[in-house]
């Protein structure tokens, strides 16, 4: 890893983490970390991000995110996050994922799940290496969560909540998109069924934008035919960063980590902010937002579409059964951090955190 092995030792706190391991195969070339935060409310779970400049720090903050997004959900899990020093392109992810299975096999109170750069095939191999993993293949039993768009769907959940708190009215609505991966095609997807148009999207190789609306279905053939939204044939293409302050309704931020800085966070034009990425934005950004009347939601109460799928896979659970949980629970949560956000005059994560941190220090009471 890029940074020595106890770099978040001053960050420990209540909470955790309660273990950073760091693995290290020559054989295969391996080179990765998990951190398991906390597993007062039940074993781990979290994804395993393959890139090729993750750091122990960036998969701290993330399993951090995952306590609170299983706790804030409800779910009998704690937090946890893998990390593969990688390029999740490369020939030799099968052979890298196998090494990382193998690698915490012991480590039982983690349960892996897909994240960027890792996805329901690699869960299979990581299924096949320990026999513990959760967003597996239809075939092998799983409910594919990326397949099934959960937590993009989990957005939409969101979105209609959160609108009400800024007077935003869904149909009729704009979105813009920042990755239009995984999380962030299903969200436009799911967005549209609620009227909400998409008006510009990007992924690393550029930004589409067109206020007249994008073709969601078209925009998602071109990506997997092309390899980019930029081959889209209307709209202007424009440089990454420019996604970010287009002119929408809706911002969904659903890339990388801190994306959105205090640098630009003074040219969002958006309402709402659902963060569909996990750590999108730094905690200057949030609170620039904040102060500008921008309603931001949190990423562990508005993108926990995915894990809560997961979770009901885990425990034997049907796909009908995760998108009713998926809704029940982004619904009841986004108006309970609102509410509590609004009263209490604070930042939606500020209330946010609050509410989670007192779920696993409850559950902690019954622990040894």
């Amino acid at each position: 890893m890029t940074e020595a092995g106890f770099a978040i030792a001053s960050r420990y706190d209540d909470l955790g983490p309660e273990k950073v391991v760091h693995l290290h195969d020559a054989a295969s070339g391996l080179r990765a970390v998990v951190v398991v935060d906390n597993t007062a409310c039940g074993p781990a779970i979290g994804g395993v991000r393959m890139a090729a400049d993750v750091t122990t720090d960036e998969v701290f903050r993330l399993a951090r995110a995952m306590t609170l997004k299983n706790a804030a959900a409800g779910l009998p899990h704690g937090g946890g996050k893998g990390g593969i020093l990688a390029d999740p392109h490369a020939a030799d992810r099968p052979r890298l994922v196998r090494a990382f299975a193998r690698a915490i096999r012991t480590l039982t109170d983690y349960i892996p799940g897909p994240d960027m750069g890792t996805d329901e095939d690699c869960m299979a191999w990581v299924r096949d290496e320990i026999g513990r993993s959760v967003g597996l293949p239809r075939v092998l039993g799983g409910i594919p969560l990326d397949e099934i768009g959960a937590t993009g769907y989990g957005l939409a959940c969101c979105a209609e909540v959160a609108a009400g708190f800024v007077g935003l009215d869904l149909k009729g609505a704009t979105v813009a998109i920042e990755g239009f991966g995984n999380v962030g095609r299903h969200a436009a997807r799911f967005l549209g069924e609620l009227g909400v148009r998409l008006v510009a999207a990007s992924d690393s190789r550029g930004t589409v934008h067109d206020p007249d609306g994008i073709d969601v279905g078209r925009l998602a053939d071109v990506k997997r035919e092309a390899g980019s939204v930029t081959a889209y044939p209307r709209g202007r293409k424009l440089p990454v960063a420019d996604l970010l302050t287009l002119p929408s309704d809706i911002l969904v931020p659903a890339a990388r980590p801190d994306c959105l800085t205090a640098a630009n966070a003074a040219a969002v034009t958006a309402r709402l902010v659902l963060q569909g990425a996990n750590i999108p934005a730094t905690a200057e950004a949030e609170a620039l937002l904040h102060r500008r009347g921008v309603l931001v939601v949190p990423d562990f109460i508005a993108n926990a579409g995915g894990v809560i799928c997961a979770a009901v896979e885990y425990h034997g659970g049907t796909e009908a059964g995760a998108f009713e949980a998926i809704g029940q629970k982004l619904r009841e949560n986004t108006r309970a951090v609102l509410e509590r956000s609004r009263r209490d005059g604070t930042e939606p994560r500020h209330a946010a955190v609050e509410m989670a941190r007192g779920r696993v220090l409850q559950a902690a009471c019954y622990r040894r």
